[in-house]
């Protein structure tokens, strides 16, 4: 059976895969996509609660990581979040901003997937599902020739949108890193970003029967601290803030949570000193934090006695436990978890502006299978928009 010639074929339907194709059909080329999970977009759709955090209207290249930190600049000045904003409120999909400039849709994330969906029909992108491939190579007349379930297609160029090895139950794979290495692309060292981080020994038992409990924090590791939500899990952190320092922090590096971001750990101990001298630490730190994880605090890491009976030098040296909350962590939750993956094809390999390889012309690499990793809160979606769309302008 053969498939038959495309243009161009796209590997994975994702959310880079799917705007590259809609753009390159767009421009009147004939696209196929293959997609090896029996759904395209599953990602899209399992992600902000099913309701699809599709971008963030602060998105700059500060919010990436990548060996390369300028290769993502192009991409994301070319097409902008308000771009996509655009092609949303042209579908007619309500959203709104939650916080810090992401935004959501008011329904749910199908409406994204569907939207996607129809411009691509409109367009007469062909998809296939639940299509393995099993393998690809060049021919004498330099077209790709891609086996799979459909047999041989060809294709004049090849676009590899396959993801990175982040949550394995959607189908990830490390598929795109392999072709990379057969084309003779470097592939930079994976691991598990955005993933909640693991406790393990003593620094797991204290905080035992927590689980559940969620307060503001600011997380630093790896020279970069955010400041969001962070939530006690049966095995470790998680939470907004922790999965963001994730993506930079490493086994073995010092993790420091201020507990009470934004306030003065000392003028607080001092004031409660002066004007309620005879109240417990305990007593009183539960008014500033959630009252279980305030009590455990003082059961391992702050002696609880009434204020007044603190000297100076002691209250400097709480202030400075609030202030940064020593926590080890023993690992992360790894990919089953991870919403992206960090590290990927080099990108010194590929074009900024065509995404096209500088070893093979007319290969291409988009979105999270590249070293470009954004940080948690849209921009991930944005960078896949951006890749995608300048792709497809240049196959």
């Amino acid at each position: 059976m053969r498939s038959g010639h495309y243009e161009v074929a796209v590997i994975g339907g994702g959310a880079a895969g799917l705007m590259c194709a809609m753009v390159a059909a767009g421009r009147g080329r004939r696209v196929l996509v293959l997609e090896r999970a029996n759904r395209v977009g599953k990602k899209i759709l399992m992600s902000g609660g099913g309701r699809c955090n599709f971008t963030n209207t602060g998105t700059g290249p500060e919010n990436y990581i990548s060996a390369n930190p300028h290769f993502c600049k192009s991409a994301l000045a070319r097409y902008t979040p308000w771009h996509f904003l655009e092609m949303v409120e042209r579908h007619r999909i309500a959203w709104h901003e939650k916080e810090l400039g992401q935004l959501f849709c008011d329904e749910s994330s199908k409406l994204i997937v569907r939207m996607l969906l129809d411009e691509c029909a409109k367009v007469g992108v062909r998809i296939e599902t639940e299509c393995d491939i099993s393998a690809v190579a060049v021919g004498d007349d330099g077209r790709f020739r891609i086996d799979s379930r459909l047999g041989r297609t060809t294709a004049d160029r090849l676009v590899v949108a396959s993801g990175g090895l982040s949550i394995p139950s959607m189908g990830a794979s490390g598929f795109g890193y392999e072709l990379a290495r057969q084309f003779g692309h470097g592939v930079l060292p994976t691991r598990a970003g955005l993933v909640p981080l693991t406790l393990s020994g003593k620094h797991l038992e204290r905080l035992d029967g927590l689980s559940g409990v969620s307060l503001p924090v600011e997380a630093s590791a790896g020279g970069a601290a955010f400041r969001n939500a962070m939530l006690v899990t049966h095995r470790g952190l998680s939470g907004p803030a922790i999965l963001q320092v994730s993506s930079y922090w490493q086994p073995g590096d010092g993790l420091r949570l201020d507990l009470l971001p934004g306030q003065d750990a000392l003028g607080l101990l001092q004031r409660w000193q002066r004007e309620r001298p005879d109240a417990e630490l305990k007593t009183l730190l539960s008014e500033a934090l959630p009252r279980r994880f305030a009590q455990r605090l003082c059961e391992h890491w702050l002696p609880s006695r009434p204020m007044k009976q603190y000297t100076s030098p002691q209250l400097r040296e709480m202030a400075a436990t609030l202030g940064a909350w020593p926590i080890v962590a023993s690992g992360t939750e790894g990919y089953r978890t991870a919403e992206v993956t960090l590290g990927g094809v080099d990108t010194d390999g590929v074009s900024s502006s065509t995404f096209e390889s500088r070893l093979l012309p007319g290969l291409h690499f988009i979105g999270e299978v590249l070293d470009v990793t954004g940080w948690l809160g849209g921009y991930n979606f944005q960078w896949a928009w951006a890749s995608g769309h300048a792709a497809g302008q240049a196959v």
